[in-house]
């Protein structure tokens, strides 16, 4: 079987580190980084302050104030300046909507500011995912000037016309990935020329962020630097939103969420006004299986989202905090909100008349929540039916018995596993994650089916592909995490040792999970560990209190009570 590549560690502090096996690279890495260390002591500091360090309550919401605080100069007359530095501050928490209105305020009053126009173009793109709209932007700068010289003629400085040479090649010929780079070269340029500018810093972090799907970068040597950069920023001005947003990017995985900490503390009351910066932190918080406030950002975040949205303006915002708000929620043994989550989904999709990426995630929570609740339900398959609801629908059918429908699901997840993964400049996983789940099928079919070793050949194989996809950034993915299924099977088939592996890398990968949390205390407990399991046991209550749904609570307290 695979392991994992980092070291276990049973700590339950948030800031507690677990660090990779080849942990000597990365002390030389972050030796080499002074700043790093700034966020280590940030840390012990907001940990233990973190009690007042909360998001703004959604009763708070005022879409005037709140956006942070940011030094921006240009060459532009005053008014048009106010609106710019306000839109600056706003891109910085990708709102960019309210951005956008002030780009245009800016450009109204001065038809000839170069720069409202360059933050104009960054507004019509999410800049670490897939492009939507590149003719936008295009016609942004068409707006400006006919040509990139004469836009170029426009900008009132040396500075003004770097920034502005980097949209022109974001936004110029080629390829996504050709153009992000390209993005990324021209901003280093400008860092280079201006190292004490906090603006060029905190762009050119973000440029790296960017770049780090086009170079294919999986050494997280660019995120390293990109966030130990925003580092500086966020020492030198602690309330840049930018500074916090591209740290908790930069960091957003479990053994360097700790560095993030501070600035996820800081950054929802940073740029309340803004709805994404209200959710940013639930990145780092999931990443530390901080399951209370991972809820409490969601729930800020939609009621922001809610208050912003305009008809015919993107979902996106509101989506995002629902999806991950149930995630969250789940985690808690907070059902009913869970189910909540769902309606309000479906509610949201009815009265917007969203066709995209609500539409898309209604099935996604509904098959999370089947799975996290084993609440078991077979949906009919058909052609429109998503890799989430198969996997949900596949595992529901091997548990009630129907392994007809459970090879149907296996057998949809393996054509889908192999299908290409198309342009690669989207930068997406392409097939593996449809391939591991069918494996994950394949597996609980051939443990029904009474074949042990077909069982474990499946899921050893599922696990090749997972060590492949580094660690999820978000909720579980896939919606039931491979090393925790494949540590119930081994569970089931009386291998303890084995079983609690799995669990324990699984850990790593997904701090303070409930239901794996549940698998390593059953199989500790098999293994005769009586005070691990107790100890995991207990960590299962601590991430479900307040709860009364789930069945397993009086498993837990059961065995507690035993062992006192």
């Amino acid at each position: 079987m695979s392991r994992s590549p980092f070291s276990f560690s049973r700590s339950s502090s948030p800031c507690a580190i677990s660090g990779p096996r080849r942990l000597t690279s990365w002390v030389a890495l972050l030796l080499a980084v002074p700043v790093l260390s700034l966020a280590l002591a940030g840390c012990v500091i907001s940990a233990e302050s973190e009690a007042a360090a909360g998001p703004a309550g959604a009763s708070d919401f005022d879409a005037s104030v709140d956006v942070g605080s940011i030094d921006f100069p240009t060459s532009a007359g005053s008014e048009a300046q106010k609106h710019f530095i306000r839109g600056v501050a706003i891109l910085h928490s990708f709102g960019y909507e309210q951005a956008r209105e002030q780009f245009v305020a800016a450009q109204e009053l001065e038809p000839d500011f170069a720069l409202a126009y360059w933050g104009e173009t960054l507004t019509y793109n999410h800049p670490l995912l897939p492009e939507r709209d590149l003719e936008s932007p295009r016609e942004a700068l068409a707006r400006l000037g006919e040509t990139r010289e004469g836009r170029a003629a426009k900008a009132g400085t040396e500075r003004e016309r770097g920034f502005l040479n980097a949209v022109e090649e974001l936004f110029g010929e080629g390829k996504l990935a050709e153009r992000r780079i390209a993005y990324m070269e021209a901003m280093r340029g400008v860092y280079e020329s201006h190292p004490d500018d906090d603006e060029v810093a905190a762009f050119y972090a973000l440029s790296l962020l960017q770049a780090v799907g086009p170079l294919g970068d999986d050494s997280f040597r660019l995120n390293v630097l990109a966030g130990s950069i925003a580092l500086g920023v966020f020492e030198r001005n602690p309330d840049h939103p930018g500074a916090a947003h591209y740290i908790i990017h930069a960091f957003d995985d479990p053994v360097h969420a700790p560095l993030a900490l501070p600035a996820a503390y800081r950054f929802a009351d940073i740029a309340a006004a803004v709805s994404h910066a209200r959710h940013m932190p639930s990145h780092i918080f999931i990443q530390r299986g901080m399951w209370d406030r991972v809820s409490k950002s969601n729930d800020s975040a939609y009621e922001a989202a809610v208050a912003l949205w305009d008809p015919g303006e993107r979902v996106g915002d509101m989506v995002h905090a629902l999806d991950w708000g149930q995630y969250g929620d789940l985690q808690r043994g907070d059902y009913a909100k869970a189910r909540e989550w769902i309606a309000e989904l479906d509610d949201l999709v009815e009265r917007t008349g969203d066709d995209g990426r609500g539409k898309s995630t209604v099935p996604l929570v509904r098959a999370r929540y089947i799975v996290e609740t084993e609440q078991w339900e077979t949906r009919e398959i058909t052609d429109d039916t998503g890799t989430a609801e198969l996997l949900a629908t596949g595992i529901s059918a091997v548990r009630t018995g129907d392994l007809d429908l459970a090879r149907q699901a296996a057998a949809r997840l393996k054509k889908a596993g192999e299908r290409e993964s198309g342009d690669s400049s989207t930068f997406q996983r392409g097939s593996k994650p449809a391939r591991l789940m069918h494996h994950e099928v394949a597996g609980l079919i051939r443990l029904a089916e009474g074949d042990a070793d077909g069982a474990v050949k499946a899921f050893d194989d599922g696990l090749a592909i997972a060590a492949t996809m580094g660690p999820p950034r978000g909720a579980a993915s896939p919606i039931k995490p491979i090393r925790e299924l494949y540590g119930e099977v081994l569970l089931q088939l009386e291998r303890p040792a084995d079983a609690i592996a799995q669990f324990e890398d699984q850990l790593l990968y997904t701090p303070n999970r409930p239901r794996t949390l549940l698998g390593l205390a059953r199989a500790q407990a098999a293994a005769g560990d009586a005070a691990a399991a107790a100890d995991a046991y207990g960590k299962l209550l601590e991430a479900w209190d307040g709860a009364d749904e789930p069945t397993e609570l009086a498993e837990a307290r059961e065995y507690l009570a035993a062992s006192a």
